[in-house]
């Protein structure tokens, strides 16, 4: 059985720190006054009634308290101690409450008159409630390109270079094996103007793990961009897209935005590479309104036909948003 108010206190002490540091960017800035990448915005504060408060920040942690206090209160600083904002951790959800029953997403094969798949139509009705999405909420001829970075296989530099000719912006989820493997890949994405996502720190099945081992999940990798990148991350792809209404409930607590997908296709073995001619035009015929797209950069499928597809998606009327 799980105690919601231990797992709650639990995840609030590991992403408090981090989310510190991202609630303290001003004008560009970092505190430390070093610059601070603006192009993702950090987790959006909500009301809240408990602030934590951490003896000798530049130690590491010893105690973790809890109290109610005014809000001029948790603002003040108070000597030898760091008093963090107060958090959007604070859980609506009764952790006990929620299914831990794992589920392997597919947006399906049926379609409705705008040719959006009913499966993510459907998942979106389910679980928006936790901050996830499979496809954008709107009848707007837009689509978000996504792609899953596990590992490089040489073609996310041409990617990039495509993007860049078409002045298309898109999200790549990384790994944290991924982003201290190619720093110069990661740091080019987040110079170029696009969004970098979470795809977790070890590429574990979410709804395997516990509340305490899904948080460090999510927060190591966050920790791990924000000290290394400057960037707060706040979007989440679950590896191998599988879910249970706690894990998702886990990572819109701690700020995320759970990102699934409305397109996908096999494009993900480099040893199996799909026709290009036939990949183009499956991306194609399922375009619709609010798409996201989730393509793989080890793919030299889609590094060959990704401009040609930008642009007769221009040509159809459609536009690109990260």
């Amino acid at each position: 059985m799980i105690n919601k108010k231990v797992t709650i206190a639990i995840a609030a002490a590991l992403a408090a720190v981090s989310l510190m540091g991202c609630s303290n960017i001003e004008n560009g800035v970092y505190n430390d006054g070093k610059p601070a990448q603006t192009s993702q915005s950090a987790p959006q504060s909500q009301a809240v009634t408990t602030t934590e408060i951490i003896t000798q920040p530049t130690e590491p942690i010893t105690t973790v308290t809890e109290a109610t206090v005014p809000e001029t209160e948790a603002s003040s600083p108070q000597a030898n101690n760091v008093v963090i904002e107060p958090l959007d951790y604070v859980s609506e959800w009764d952790y006990t409450a929620l299914s831990t029953e794992s589920n392997g997403y597919g947006q399906g094969t049926h379609y409705d008159d705008l040719n959006r798949p009913r499966g993510a139509l459907r998942f979106n009705e389910g679980y928006s409630k936790f901050r996830a999405k499979a496809i954008n909420d709107t009848e707007e001829k837009v689509i978000m390109l996504t792609f899953d970075q596990g590992y490089e296989n040489g073609f996310t530099g041409k990617i990039l270079d495509t993007l860049k000719e078409k002045g298309v912006k898109a999200t790549f989820f990384v790994v944290q094996d991924y982003a201290e493997r190619q720093p110069e890949l990661v740091q080019r994405m987040i110079d170029e103007g696009h969004t970098v996502g979470s795809h977790s720190w070890h590429h574990y099945s979410m709804p395997e793990l516990s509340v305490e081992e899904a948080t460090e999940e999510i927060m190591e990798l966050h920790d791990y961009m924000l000290e290394n990148f400057g960037i707060c991350m706040n979007k989440f792809r679950p590896p191998k897209g599988e879910y249970s209404e706690l894990s998702l409930a886990i990572t819109g607590d701690l700020g995320y935005e759970t990102v699934l997908w409305s397109f996908a296709y096999a494009d993900w073995d480099p040893d199996k590479q799909p026709d290009q001619a036939a990949s183009l035009q499956k991306l194609i015929e399922r375009a619709h309104p609010g798409a996201i797209y989730l393509l793989h950069s080890v793919s030299e499928t889609n590094a060959a036909i990704l401009g040609d597809f930008i642009d007769e998606m221009i040509a159809q009327g459609y536009s690109f948003a990260a």
